[in-house]
């Protein structure tokens, strides 16, 4: 045989010369050969001969299609889709990601929902492609979305966008129940933001109602789109600007730093208030505590000052004289209590009728002193 082994490296056929199995060069092995004939064979018996085509081949080649066709009905939900299954059209149900199948087209049908995908929706602005910047975007006006009406008949310039999503759920509502989804939650969030920002005052809308104002148009956006059973969820609602008009810029922040300094002047006239007029309270009570307490004091004077004339007079019925010198004993003592005084002796005698006396009210402070030097 040309088969060989050569050099100690183990079997090896040379080009051009037979097989190991004795075939021609090039021809396949003769179990594969066999194999081939056996098919063919198989086939010739189910297939007609030419010009003819007999009912088991009409039937095979039917069977075969129908297998494949079938087949075809295979198909695979990504973990972010649900699939919605269709049969001539209509609904039956929803499928889960992984490997799942329903009936080929004709008959069948699958759309597939890209559920968890969070969608982004732009009102006022939009975006335009562009190489020379550097993300290839530039923003672009859109004025006759993003000009409101406010409430007090001022017009605003509001840019926003809305964040939504499929509902998980009812991704069917979705599919079903509403044609062109993008541009119905497109005009649902215009009309809503228009809605509320005509309920606002436009010095509120510019500064402090932002919030306020992202919140309720969500909440209306929801409202409306769950009344047209329209399988969406609105996640969020994001200011971009709220601005006035380009030609009243100018003007409205005039009219803005003219408020702000007269909040300022308000609040300090009010801090000035807040100190003096607790002020004046408080002296106005003091003096009219003074006054009723001199009131007390006086009254109660008076009052001690009858009920001793009242004793004095009594005692003074009873002995008139006695009384007399007392009463004129006491009112010297109070006179002449505190003053300096040099005593005469009126009375006859030999006397000069001066009679020396002894400063001893001065001289006790002199002493006082002397001791604690």
């Amino acid at each position: 045989m040309p088969w060989s082994s050569e050099g100690g490296n183990g079997g090896s056929w040379k080009p051009g010369s037979p097989g190991p199995w004795g075939q021609k060069p090039g021809a396949p092995p003769p179990e594969f050969e066999e194999f081939l004939k056996r098919a063919q064979e198989k086939l010739k018996q189910w297939m007609p001969g030419p010009g003819a085509m007999g009912g088991r081949g009409l039937l095979a080649l039917a069977l075969v299609g129908t297998i494949i066709w079938l087949l075809s009905g295979f198909y695979t939900v990504g973990p972010n889709e649900v699939g919605l299954n269709r049969i001539f059209g209509r609904y039956t149900g929803k499928t889960g990601p992984g490997l799942n199948y329903n009936l080929p087209i004709p008959i069948g049908s699958v759309e597939k929902l890209p559920v968890t995908d969070r969608n982004t929706t732009n009102i006022g602005f939009g975006l335009r492609q562009d190489a020379r910047t550097s993300d290839g975007q530039i923003p672009l006006d859109l004025p006759e979305e993003s000009l409101m009406l406010t409430g007090d008949e001022n017009i605003a310039d509001v840019k926003f966008v809305v964040i939504w999503q499929i509902d998980p759920v009812r991704p069917e509502d979705y599919a079903f129940n509403i044609s062109n989804q993008r541009e119905t939650v497109k005009a649902v969030a215009e009309s809503a933001m228009r809605e509320v920002i005509g309920r606002g005052q436009i010095q509120r809308i510019l500064t402090a109602d932002r919030p306020k104002i992202e919140s309720d148009v969500q909440e209306l956006m929801q409202k409306v789109l769950t009344g047209y059973k329209a399988g969406i969820l609105v996640l969020q609602v994001q200011l971009q600007s709220v601005d006035p008009p380009e030609q009243v810029i100018a003007a409205f922040k005039d009219v803005t730093a003219a408020q702000q300094d007269q909040n300022r002047l308000r609040n300090e006239a009010e801090a000035y208030a807040n100190r003096v007029v607790p002020e004046a309270r408080g002296k106005a009570a003091a003096i009219v505590q003074e006054a009723q307490g001199y009131k007390i004091q006086s009254v109660a004077e008076a009052t001690g000052q009858v009920s001793r004339f009242a004793q004095i007079y009594a005692q003074y019925k009873k002995a008139p004289e006695v009384t007399r010198e007392r009463l004129y004993l006491e009112t010297m003592e109070r006179v002449l209590g505190g003053m300096d005084k040099i005593i005469v002796d009126q009375s006859g005698g030999q006397g000069q009728g001066v009679v020396p006396f002894l400063p001893l009210g001065q001289l006790t402070p002199l002493v006082s002193e002397g001791g604690r030097k």
